[in-house]
């Protein structure tokens, strides 16, 4: 098979793995070598200056031994196959590197012959990046659960980030559509990348040429809507993940219906919406100090498709506002909606010299729409309607924009080869948040 036909294949295919928003690295530039993914970071998102950071994504092969329901690449759906070997992926990426294509690599794999064939396959593919070609730009790898960890080890001292994904959020959801694999086999190796971060870590603290490993961290994703979980089940999931092993990101990936199966949803359109309301959840749990139990709980499973999970939390809790904006401390100001990370501190740094007013807020980046109806600015309240209002809830409901943003449009990336019209998709405009919530 031509190189051209592998490539769009494998391009593909890479799509649904949506783990690759990567950053912070600190693998820094040497005599002679190419690429530097030091500054800035390489991602597919934004960097500090504005910049779009590209990163070359694909698959290794997406031939597999497993026959996950809900993957487009499990072993009994018909569809055009393709395998890459370790030599034309690093020629390919720097290929595309030199033609300023790319800035890095994101490299996945569905697993062929065995975890450890596949992750070998990896390994051999980074290692000759890093040391045949002198390679120093950004790698992000997808680890393959089941692996040996020396595998695993040996791959984590050649790439930035890697990504162990979890896919289904319970064990009842991968028993039930990925019989083959099990949550043993996926927090195992997690578990053991972050024991490793973390004694590298230390070990660069007393010996400064220390090797690195993994220095961007390590990510994992979840599929949204495959399988019963509710919201509540998949936020703690991602609550523990955070605290059990120190992720950088967990990413939500509304459940494409490109199978058929008896065991899967009935859906036309993946559930954006829902994708949408579990990211901003996750800002909530990683930057403002919210709990998975205070956003949702038994009564609520799940969040309001109408309010973001602030504003909804704002509303189940009253009896915490209104906030006076020149007296509450930074963590407070943080849990009224429509105050963000950043108009916060901007808050905290004016009123040392002056007292915050109204106008102030609104150059400060505060979305007023919201939080109007839960701040005071001394003394004054300018609410449309008082806290104990019936209506209160229909006042923070957003009307529909104009240009239609949560319409569904088809499920792609981004092509190498062909002209865009410039239309961003969907999934991109309702994934790429800026945290201000």
């Amino acid at each position: 098979m031509e190189l051209l036909k592998k490539l769009e294949i494998l391009a593909n295919a890479a799509k649904y793995d949506v783990s690759c928003s990567s950053s912070g690295s600190t693998r820094k530039n040497k005599a002679g070598g190419i690429g530097n993914s030091y500054f800035g970071g390489i991602c597919h998102s934004w960097s500090e200056d504005g910049r779009c950071i590209s990163l070359l994504k694909i698959l290794l092969t997406n031939y597999c031994i497993y026959n996950c329901a809900y993957c487009i690449n499990r072993a009994s759906n018909d569809i055009p196959r393709a395998y890459f070997t370790p030599d034309e992926v690093a020629e390919l990426t720097i290929n595309f590197y030199r033609r300023n294509y790319i800035e890095g690599l994101f490299l996945s794999s569905a697993v062929i012959t065995s975890p450890n064939h596949t992750m070998e396959l990896l390994t051999e593919t980074v290692r000759k990046l890093r040391t045949n070609y002198n390679f120093n730009g950004y790698i992000h790898l997808k680890a393959i659960p089941g692996a040996d960890l020396e595998l695993i080890k040996e791959a984590g001292k050649l790439v930035d980030r890697m990504s162990v994904n979890i896919e289904l959020p319970s064990a009842t959801g991968l028993k039930l559509l990925a019989p083959q694999k099990t949550q043993e086999t996926i927090l195992k190796p997690m578990a053991y990348i972050n024991s490793q971060i973390q004694e590298h870590r230390e070990d660069r603290k007393s010996r400064r040429r220390a090797p690195h490993f993994i220095p961007a961290g390590q990510t994992t994703q979840l599929i949204v809507g495959a399988t019963p979980d509710n919201d509540l089940n998949i936020l703690r999931l991602s609550e523990k993940l955070y605290q059990s092993y120190q992720l950088k990101r967990v990413y939500y990936s509304a459940y494409v219906p490109v199978n058929q199966h008896p065991k899967l949803p009935s859906i036309s359109q993946p559930p954006l919406l829902r994708e949408h309301r579990l990211y901003q959840a996750d800002w909530l749990l990683r930057y403002y100090g919210f709990k998975a139990g205070e956003l949702l709980d038994e009564s609520q499973p799940n969040f309001d498709p109408e309010l973001d999970p602030k504003t909804d939390w704002a509303l189940r809790n009253l009896h915490f506002f209104p906030v006076e904006i020149n007296r509450a401390d930074y963590e407070t100001l943080l849990r009224v909606p429509g105050i963000g990370v950043r108009s916060a501190q901007r808050i905290i740094r004016a009123r040392r010299v002056r007292a915050v007013t109204f106008e102030n807020l609104k150059q400060f980046g505060v979305v007023m729409k919201r939080a109007q109806y839960f701040i005071t600015c001394q003394g004054k309240y300018e609410g449309q309607t008082s806290l104990e209002d019936k209506l209160l809830r229909q006042y923070l409901i957003a009307k529909p924009r104009s240009s239609q943003l949560l319409l569904p449009r088809p499920y792609e990336q981004l092509s190498l080869f062909t002209d865009n019209s410039g239309v961003v998709p969907t999934e991109v405009l309702m994934s790429n948040l800026t945290g201000e919530l």
